[in-house]
């Protein structure tokens, strides 16, 4: 295979701090590479430097192979509000759009136009600043798939994404032929997508081939074989020292070889490999908490003429885990400003029904936002308790530094002690995983399965909301909320289930063989029966219409006029979906 990447030398530090120095590396076409570190050691840097954004500090060599065409996704997209989806877009990709010629810029934006579709972005007029953060990532995911690049260099492609965007993103890269090298913390995004996981680890670069199981492997395995050396030259250097203290005399005439490799032993006797995890054992837990929790009835909420909230009526448990889902724009934080009373008193929307909150209830509330803070503010400033600070990863040599130079996962992680330190027995937590790094991860997991108070999460991280939660609240859209019991897994592979079988052709009068016969209880009225009859037949009638549209809009003989038409009915047919979907499983659980 040819060498996509070739990178030597390249060094980056901040201050005394040292990200990576003299890293190499070598990416060939067809690799698809997850780039993994703890938050802070240099993940996006190394990136940006790729990406011509940043420089080595020690010079270096970057060479990718000539006439590739690479597209990069920054975590963060650059974007005007006031403009237009189309119109921002030709804004941002103009350096490669002038780079083409004009038949070959009339496919990508019939690519684009197939992408945002896919995305359930149909109005290309649509303004910047009425879209979601999710559905601006996924504005700016379209214009990077529509380069059709032969290597994508991606930051968090996942965060903000909501769950039909992340799969339809996973599909596309796990099928394609292109060159990967990616950020990311989705653990199931990462085993079904890429081949290779590389480590940015002590500031230097390892390489496992297979998935992340295998990497955790090989990763330990490395760190056996490393403390094992150190145990050896250990025992070495124990005889040199007793040489090197010989009499004086002797040790004048020593050979300046041997004297040399005696420093050298020392210095690679005391390297250890120690590695510093998130430690949430003395983070106080949940202070006590009553047995009212949050009581919902029939409460709604209108908002700018659209309804996020229709009289919804639940009473939270105690002890209770519950995750929140929804497409981009569902309103789930909405949802759960609506449970903790934070309204905007100079646009409150329109509320009613009742929410009662709990008199003992002491919330902590992880908001999508992020941490506040003034522009010098240091490290120690945000939280004076130094040992809690170095549980969290934040060492000595870290008090002093401003807030502002941290990374997005070090902010991240500051602000969820900042959290957890007010020992809340309702913690409510949006989006939590953005930005952390996997250990992390796996470190909060096991602390928020132990967690001793009710917990309702947002999230779209599908490994986290499978460990965690014990039902879930759907957003199914114009108000609507379904309680789903179980995992997140076990909720995806419900509806595909359900669409499987809608779409499955119905057996004919004359036709002997087995047949999957559905028996409608007397629970159902007779209106709701024929109702539940009429929802299959609508919901397998719009899969062939969508599926009809998909493969017209992909053929690239659609004029432009009918190619936006098509792409608009798709957009209604997936919103008639959601609905039909909630209200046939609705049904079905009666039946």
């Amino acid at each position: 295979m040819a060498s996509y990447l070739q990178i030597e030398n390249i060094s980056k530090s901040y201050g005394p701090k040292i990200l990576f120095e003299n890293i190499g590396f070598n990416i060939s076409e067809g690799d698809k590479i997850a780039l993994i570190a703890p938050n802070g050691t240099g993940k996006t840097s190394l990136l940006k430097i790729l990406a011509g954004k940043d420089k080595s500090d020690s010079g270096g060599k970057i060479t990718f192979l000539k006439d590739i065409r690479i597209s990069f996704l920054e975590q963060e997209y650059d974007y005007d509000p006031e403009l237009p989806i189309t119109e921002q877009v030709a804004i941002s990709a103009k350096g490669f759009l002038d780079s083409i010629g004009p038949e070959e810029r009339e496919e990508y934006w019939q690519r684009l136009r197939e992408h945002l579709s896919n995305f359930s972005l149909t109005d290309g007029t649509q303004q910047m600043k009425n879209l979601s953060g999710g559905e601006v990532k996924r504005v700016a995911i379209a214009q990077m798939l529509a380069t059709e690049a032969d290597f994508y260099i991606m930051d968090e492609p996942t965060n903000h994404l909501d769950t039909d965007a992340i799969e339809y993103l996973e599909s596309f890269l796990g099928r394609s032929r292109c060159t990967l090298l990616m950020v990311t913390h989705d653990r199931y995004f990462l085993e079904r997508v890429c081949n290779i996981v590389m480590e940015l680890d002590h500031g230097a670069v390892y390489t496992y081939r297979g998935d992340y199981e295998n990497y955790l492997e090989k990763r330990q395995e490395r760190i056996d074989n490393y403390n094992a050396e150190t145990d050896k030259v250990r025992n070495i250097l124990r005889r040199e020292l007793e040489w090197m203290r010989s009499t004086p005399c002797a040790r004048t005439g020593k050979a300046k070889y041997r004297k040399d490799a005696f420093y050298r032993l020392q210095d690679r006797a005391g390297a250890v490999y120690s590695e510093s995890h998130l430690n949430l054992d003395d983070v106080a837990g949940a202070s006590r908490l009553g047995t009212k929790i949050i009581n919902c009835k029939n409460a709604s909420f209108y908002y700018g003429g659209k309804c996020y909230l229709k009289n919804f009526t639940y009473n939270f448990q105690r002890y209770e885990k519950v995750g929140i889902v929804g497409r981009n724009g569902a309103g789930k934080t909405t949802f759960l400003n609506l449970l903790l009373g934070r309204f905007d008193p100079d646009d409150p929307g329109e509320f009613s029904g009742v929410i009662e909150r709990g008199e003992s209830l002491n919330v902590g509330y992880y908001t999508q936002k992020g941490i506040s803070f003034k522009g010098d503010q240091t490290v120690l400033e945000t939280v004076a308790d130094t040992r809690l600070l170095n549980r969290f990863m934040f060492p000595h040599e870290m008090l002093n530094t401003r807030v502002s130079r941290l990374s997005g996962g070090e902010k991240r992680r500051l602000y969820l002690l900042t959290i957890l330190m007010q020992q809340p027995n309702l913690l409510v937590l949006d989006e939590p995983t953005n930005d952390l790094d996997i250990v992390t991860l796996n470190v909060l997991e096991e602390y928020l399965k132990e967690y001793h108070g009710t917990l309702i999460i947002v999230s779209h991280d599908r490994h986290f909301l499978d460990r965690l939660v014990d039902h879930l609240f759907v957003l199914c859209g114009d108000g609507q909320v379904k309680d789903f019991i179980g995992s997140y897994t076990q909720y995806r592979t419900f509806l595909k289930d359900m669409e499987a079988e809608a779409k499955a052709p119905k057996a004919s009068a004359g036709d002997d063989s087995p047949k999957k016969v559905k028996t409608v209880t007397a629970k159902l009225s007779f209106k709701e029966k024929r109702e539940f009859e009429q929802l299959e037949a609508d919901i397998a009638a719009l899969e062939a219409e969508k599926a009809s549209l998909t493969e017209q809009i992909s053929s690239g003989t659609l004029p432009y006029d009918k190619l936006q038409e098509a792409s608009q009915r798709i957009g209604a047919i997936n919103e008639d979906l959601d609905m039909k979907e909630m209200r046939w499983l609705e049904l079905s659980e009666r039946a």
